[in-house]
Formats: structure tokens, C-alpha cells, sequence
């Protein structure tokens, strides 16, 4: 494929689908395609169609039956999955960042069926999908279901780790007790046939947003894969053959023409995509120029609201994503571990994930400013170095070079230290979708600080995909309910507190998606959701909920303070496997994997011993 950006230098994460041409008669006309592709894929269409009076006439019982064989499957094909994702992107099989594919393919895709199955389960046995389940009010009357842990193992494994979806204002816990479950409330009623457009950064993405589509929405899925996912086709054609075999689900390759004939294809029903604006807009009104702006017709159709795509579209888009760094009294460890995670969540997969935390806010009024600030820079420094392996990306690590030519280069990455003389407009507007970290201050401490830089995070920067915070835990109990309001205040689709929201995505029960309000005239980070477990209606936010300090060091901080550290919040973990300094986070994250497949309480000593050695 060819990388692109948008005029803000926004990178693409799916390839760019160049809509079909109108015609003098307004009808569209085809893509270039040859006869024979175009009847290919026609064939392939018709094979779904037929699929939805199969999926329509399964009861929920033999739904669960059919995920099992997925799962078993899935299972299967675990170590082909992860070691041919690892080799597309450059990792060879002694590279320490090699976990990475382990833990954002299969674990993910094993997790997500693990809940699907439960909640489907729940449906066949009669009873709600939410029983059992804690529902209480969050700030502003909001709904607020208590989403994770639900078992003993992630109870154990991730202990001190916690997740709550909140439901948009209006809704009360009747309503989202009544509605859970989505489509498999009404299993018969068929959604037709979905199209999803493949993200090509994170190979569970298109499986995931597969299966949501089917379960959600009761749909048949053709997904067309991003070409950078090819090397995957014959590993996703393995693991989800018992959805192709009954024409649940059909894989298809392509570029661009295929995405166009695709999204304009009318026995389609639903187009999903994860990508940018840029191509979001492309298929709803129309093709660029050369340059990147909206092409006159796509501007006039926009403008007259004529949008080019005639079914409805959802999509996950990104942005740029806050870390925000709430002042207080912090331990030379604390420095050091917060620095290796804000490096993480930069520097995992090259940087290369709609999610990657792009802007840190510090307060300069703090005492400690200095001593995190160096403590950044050794981390982001010493991280182990990977190749730049998606599409345009080294073009746009060139764009922030030329916005910021003072940066600091290490390695094969950027540290972009905004002063008060620099202009930041392009760190704040620019999605680099590469290793480009920035860092700007604020004003302030305590209440003060955190009000504004959650104001800076709505108002300053693009996006509201997700948002990052790093408090100690003594700083949140003063902040007390300043706290859970400025949370609540912050538009953000997943918002982590000492957490990164990727460990929202890889978490089925929560919800994956862009802050409501997103439209086809200006759609922001995205519309809908995916993910989404329990099948919820009416989501508004994720929130994670993380321990500030690792295994053994929050067991100090509890003795000393034991009012603002709960051992409910402790952690097993000295340090997690997807940070990008865990020394044995690839032998973690395999021995993650192959427990979540398998089981084994043998295999699981194993891993935690490994573990103890991150």
C-alpha cells in the first residue's frame, strides 16, 4: 500500500479507498476492476447473503457452540499467528518487543470470544448478561457497570487492575439491564451483510471488529484486510474457519479499487472501518486531490449534505492522546517506573497504534519536573529499538522533524520538549502514528492543574479516541471528588488512570471507540463502538483503573499510608509484560497466551516465575 497523510499529516491505518466516480447521472460508476475480480467478489457477496438465513436460524445455544469451535481454532493457530505477525513487522524470534504480537493477536482474540461465549451463554440459559454484575451511579447520574475483573484469574493475574463502562447520561440501570445483549436479543432478525475495511497496524483488529459485527449487530462479515495483514490471510482463514465454512464470514485481499467496489457495493449493508479522517471522508464524499484537501465535488456534496456513501458507516479513527501527569510527591522508583511506562505507551508496536500516548502535560510548577523529565529521557532512550515498519511513516517522522528541529533525536526516535517559545499546534494536531513523543507545561498543581489540563486535552487536542493519568495515590485521595469530576469531565472514549488504555482494547468487557457525538459531516475519532463483551446499549466511556506502583513497592506504600492505598489495588505484577523495558515481556506474554489457550496451572507457575523477573 501507499501511506498517505491528511493536511494535518494524520497517518492512514487503513489503505486510502478511492470512492467510485459518479456519473453524468449521478449513479456510481465502477472502480477500476477487471470482469472477472468484480464477479469474484460478487460470488462472494452472494455466499454471505445466503450466510445470514444460517446465522438468522442458529438458536443462541448453538451461536455458543459454534464461538467454541472458533476459540478451539483460534487456539490452534496461536503461535503461527504471533510468529508470522512478528516477522511482518521485523521481529525476529529473539527480539525482546516480539510479546507484543502474542499479547494484541491471539491473547486478545482468545480473551474476546472467552466473553462473547459467556454472555451468549447467559442468553441461552434465560438469564440478563449483567446478573451478578455490580451497576452503581458515576458522576453527573451516569450508569456505571463495574465491566472487569469478572473472573477469578483476571481477578488474580491482574490484580490492582479494574474497568467500568459508563453509560451515556439518561440512562438508568433497568434500561441497561433490559437492552444487554444487542442483537442476540432478537437472534432471527437479520442485519444483512457488513463490510469491514481491515486496520493494518494491529492484527486482531479486523478479527475483533468481525466478530462484533456478527454478535452485535447480527450481521455476515466480508472483511477486505489492510496488505499489510496479507502474510495473515492464510493464519485468519485457519483460526475462523468454522464462520467461512457456513458463509458467516468471507477474507478478501486488495488495495484501494477493491475497497471502492466494496464500499459502494449495494447488497452491502454497513461499511466499518479503522482508519483516519482522511479515508473516512474519502468514502462518504469523495475523493482527495493530489495535495491531500477535499476534491470540489467532495466539498460541494459536504456541503450540501449529499454524502457519496448511501448505507451507514461506523469507524474507529484515532487521534492524539493525552498522558497527563498529575504533580505530586513521588519516589525515585515512582520516577523511573512512570517514565518507563509513558515510554511504553509511545513506543509499543513502533508507535505505530491509533492509541499511542503522543502528548505528555506536566505542571512546570512542580518540584519534581526536572528529575521526570530526565528520568523520560533515559527511558524513551534505553527502550530496545525496532524497525519503523509501517507504510509513511519515516515521511512522517521527517514532518515532525521539520516542525521541531530542536528535538531531541535518540535512536530512531523523537523527544519533542515543547518551551515556551515553540509552537505546538503540530504536535497537537498531527497523529505521527510513529516515535514521536511531545512534552508541554502547564501551570499549576493539585486541582488547578488537573481542571486545566483536562481542559487542554478537549479543547487543544485532536481526537477524543482515548486519554491517559498518571496520580499518585496519595495526591487522588486529597483531590477527593475534584478527582472523579475532572475525570468525568474528560471527552475521551477510554481513559486510563495509571494504566494505558491499549490495556482497555485487549479488555473484552469494556467498550472500544471514539467519545460520542462523532457525525459523517465531522467525525472526529470515530462513531460507534466494538468490543463491548456484555453487548451494552447506550455506552458513552471506558475507564481503567491501574495500580500507580508495581510488586513489591505498593506494599510499602500501603504500610505507610494505609488510607490511600486499599490492598485491593495491589498488584502481582513487579512490572507488566507490555511495558517495553520488562525484560521477560516476551516470554511473559507467550506464557499469557498459551495459559489463555490452554490452561495449565504448571504453565502458569512457569509464566508467573518469569514474571517475577521483568
Amino acid at each position: 500500500m501507499t501511506s498517505a497523510t491528511t493536511p494535518a499529516g494524520k497517518a492512514r491505518k487503513t489503505d486510502a479507498v478511492a470512492p467510485a466516480r459518479k456519473t453524468d447521472a449521478g449513479s456510481p460508476a465502477l472502480p477500476d476492476l477487471s470482469d472477472g475480480r468484480r464477479a469474484d467478489l460478487d460470488a462472494v457477496i452472494r455466499d454471505l447473503q445466503t450466510g445470514t438465513s444460517i446465522w438468522s436460524a442458529l438458536t443462541i445455544a448453538q451461536r455458543v457452540t459454534l464461538l467454541r469451535a472458533v476459540r478451539t481454532s483460534v487456539a490452534a493457530t496461536a503461535e503461527d499467528w504471533a510468529n508470522t505477525a512478528a516477522a511482518s513487522k521485523g521481529l525476529d524470534a529473539r527480539h525482546p518487543l516480539r510479546g507484543e504480537e502474542w499479547l494484541s493477536g491471539p491473547y486478545s482474540t482468545l480473551g474476546a470470544l472467552d466473553a462473547y461465549i459467556e454472555t451468549l451463554s447467559r442468553l441461552a440459559n434465560g438469564t440478563n448478561p449483567l446478573d451478578g454484575i455490580t451497576i452503581d451511579r458515576a458522576p453527573g447520574g451516569r450508569v456505571r457497570v463495574h465491566a472487569f475483573p469478572l473472573t477469578g484469574i483476571d481477578r488474580f493475574l491482574l490484580s490492582g487492575f479494574t474497568g467500568e463502562v459508563w453509560l451515556e447520561p439518561g440512562m438508568t440501570p433497568n434500561r441497561a439491564r433490559a437492552a444487554a445483549g444487542l442483537a442476540q436479543r432478537t437472534p432471527t432478525e437479520s442485519g444483512g451483510v457488513g463490510l469491514v475495511l481491515g486496520a493494518g497496524n494491529v492484527t486482531s483488529i479486523p478479527v475483533l471488529d468481525v466478530l462484533y459485527e456478527l454478535l452485535a449487530h447480527n450481521r455476515t462479515v466480508l472483511l477486505k484486510v489492510n496488505p499489510t495483514q496479507d502474510a495473515l490471510v492464510p493464519v485468519y482463514k485457519r483460526a475462523f474457519a468454522a464462520l467461512i465454512e457456513p458463509g458467516l464470514l468471507r477474507i478478501v485481499r486488495g488495495g484501494p479499487e477493491v475497497g471502492a467496489y466494496l464500499t459502494a457495493h449495494p447488497d452491502l449493508s454497513h461499511v466499518h472501518i479503522t482508519g483516519s479522517a482522511a479515508t473516512f471522508d474519502a468514502i462518504v464524499w469523495g475523493p482527495s486531490t493530489g495535495s491531500g484537501a477535499q476534491s470540489a465535488s467532495a466539498a460541494r456534496r459536504r456541503r450540501e449534505n449529499r454524502p457519496l456513501l448511501e448505507k451507514p458507516i461506523t469507524a474507529e479513527l484515532g487521534g492524539v492522546s493525552p498522558i497527563i501527569v498529575v504533580p505530586g510527591e513521588w519516589t525515585p522508583a515512582d520516577l523511573t517506573y512512570q517514565a518507563e511506562h509513558i515510554a511504553t505507551m509511545r513506543l509499543q508496536n513502533s508507535g505505530h497504534n491509533c492509541i499511542a500516548g503522543q502528548v505528555v502535560i506536566m505542571s512546570s510548577d512542580w518540584a519534581q519536573a526536572d528529575q521526570f523529565r530526565a528520568e523520560l529521557r533515559r527511558a524513551y532512550a534505553n527502550a530496545p529499538e525496532r524497525p519503523i515498519w509501517y507504510p509513511g511513516s519515516p515521511s512522517r517522522m521527517g514532518l515532525a522533524a521539520d516542525a521541531y528541529p530542536d528535538a531531541l533525536v535518540l535512536g530512531d526516535r523523537l523527544l519533542v520538549e515543547i518551551s515556551d517559545d515553540d509552537d505546538s499546534a503540530a504536535l497537537r494536531s498531527t497523529e505521527y502514528f510513529a516515535p514521536v513523543l511531545g512534552v508541554v507545561a502547564l501551570p499549576g498543581s493539585g486541582q488547578a492543574f488537573l481542571d486545566a489540563a483536562v481542559a487542554y486535552s478537549n479543547d487543544r487536542l485532536q481526537g477524543t479516541l482515548g486519554a491517559n493519568l498518571l496520580i499518585d495515590p496519595a495526591t487522588e485521595k486529597t483531590l477527593g471528588t475534584g478527582f472523579e469530576r475532572a475525570i468525568a469531565e474528560l471527552r475521551y472514549g477510554s481513559i486510563a488512570i495509571n494504566g494505558w488504555t491499549a490495556f482497555g482494547f485487549i479488555t473484552p468487557t469494556l467498550t472500544w471507540g471514539a467519545f460520542p457525538g462523532g457525525t459523517i459531516a465531522d467525525v472526529g475519532s470515530g462513531i460507534g463502538v466494538v468490543h463491548n463483551a456484555l453487548l451494552l446499549d447506550g455506552v458513552e466511556r471506558s475507564i481503567i483503573r491501574g495500580p500507580f506502583r508495581p510488586f513489591p513497592r505498593w506494599l510499602s506504600g500501603a504500610i505507610r499510608s494505609p488510607g490511600s492505598l486499599s490492598l485491593s489495588k495491589g498488584t502481582i505484577l513487579p512490572k507488566p509484560p507490555w511495558f517495553v523495558s520488562a525484560r521477560t515481556g516476551a516470554e511473559v506474554s507467550e506464557g499469557l497466551t498459551r495459559f489463555r489457550a490452554k490452561g495449565g496451572a504448571g504453565l502458569l507457575v512457569k509464566t508467573l516465575l518469569k514474571a517475577l523477573r521483568a
